[in-house]
């Protein structure tokens, strides 16, 4: 494999393309565990769909307000060795939520770990883009883009499709308990063997600099980066965008598996959890990986600026694909399942048009990681 050493840095530099694509699907499963596949484990423990969206809303929390502690990582010399406890550390909790499960009345604690896993995984998050960015030149950042938005999203298929499909196949052997419980087995098993392979794999950021800044130069940046941030021309518009570009999509997110899992008598499909992870590990696989592709040489072919309209519109097509599943109710699989791939295919289309404009619009300046985990947090 080739390699490359760089000044200070005395570890070897492998292809990115040994790292880039296990690095994102590592930063995408911990947040697709919490924000998505969480919501059916808690249907199958009982829970209210009411309280199912609230807890889930409450944990994405973490992912909204990591901005706050991203400049008190710097004092961290190795941006490798955070990323690398941080998965460490989420395949720990992720254990831990799979033994939890085999407790009666677990709901509470399981909610407890869990909160863990997202602050951790969203820690974990900005270490990864900053290593990214900090190893990265300009060139190959934009190369290897393309793989990077496509593994993290790769690990929302895994963990809707393959997960669910193993989850609907245990479930006819054992209870929904043990069925989860054995699924988070496997969750933590795959993170720790993915922090065991960026042990080796991951370029060190790590030089022979400055020493670690003190808690007061760490505060006095963090402070210098949040006002530098609500000062750029047109920030609030910025984070206008942002917020509305995902807005549907982000709710279908957390609400949509419920609505496919609800029975026909409480508004929903009726679907089971094999059936819902078949639609979208299989049609839904294939559509999004055409829809990123796709999206990613078009908005290359004709620029940001004119993509931006077809791009919002695709990002919208899941709306219509729930609104048009909520009215006619089908009951054909067939019919579902190209309904979910349509929607897959606009999210993978559309999705590339909020990356590249926090990276270019919002993340230009002194301050680009911060900055870039600033407009993803908003996101």
């Amino acid at each position: 494999m080739q390699t490359e050493t760089t000044a200070g840095d005395t570890s070897p530099r492998r292809s990115p393309i040994s790292w880039v694509p296990t690095l994102y699907f590592a930063q995408g499963l911990p947040f697709f565990v919490v924000m998505a596949i969480t919501t059916l484990l808690f249907k199958d423990l009982g829970v209210s769909n009411a309280d199912v969206t609230r807890w889930v809303n409450i944990l994405g929390w973490a992912w909204v307000v990591k901005p706050l502690w991203s400049p008190f990582l710097e004092a961290i010399p190795s941006k490798k060795l955070i990323v690398v406890v941080f998965q460490v550390f989420s395949a720990i909790t992720l254990g831990v939520v799979a033994l939890v499960l085999n407790l009666p009345d677990s709901f509470v604690v399981v909610i407890a770990v869990l909160a863990f896993t997202a602050v951790g995984s969203a820690t974990h998050d900005i270490a990864s883009d900053g290593l990214y960015i900090a190893t990265l030149s300009a060139k190959q950042q934009a190369e290897y883009a393309g793989w990077q938005g496509a593994f993290f999203n790769a690990a929302r298929l895994f963990a809707r499709g393959g997960v669910l499909v193993l989850v609907g196949a245990l479930e006819r052997f054992a209870s929904p308990q043990h069925s989860w419980s054995s699924v988070f087995a496997l969750l933590a098993v795959v993170m720790g063997v993915l922090a065991l392979y960026h042990s080796w794999a991951l370029p060190d950021t790590r030089t022979a600099g400055p020493a670690a800044r003190s808690l007061p130069e760490i505060t006095s940046t963090l402070w210098e980066v949040i006002v530098e941030f609500f000062r750029k021309p047109g920030i609030w518009f910025a984070i206008l965008f942002i917020l509305l570009f995902r807005a549907g999509e982000g709710q279908i997110q957390s609400v949509g598996p419920l609505f496919l899992k609800d029975p026909a008598s409480a508004g929903g499909l009726g679907l089971s959890t094999d059936q819902i992870g078949v639609a979208y590990g299989t049609a839904g696989t294939i559509a999004f990986v055409v829809g990123s592709v796709f999206g990613g040489y078009f908005t290359s072919w004709v620029g940001l600026r004119r993509a931006m309209v077809w791009l919002v519109l695709a990002m919208n097509l899941p709306n219509l694909v729930y609104w048009w599943l909520a009215v006619a109710r089908p009951s054909d699989m067939s019919l579902i399942s190209a309904g979910l791939a349509v929607e897959m295919f606009g999210y993978g289309f559309g999705f590339v048009g909020v990356i590249l404009f926090i990276m270019q619009v919002v993340a230009a300046g002194r301050f680009t990681t911060a900055h870039y985990a600033l407009g993803t947090g908003v996101m």
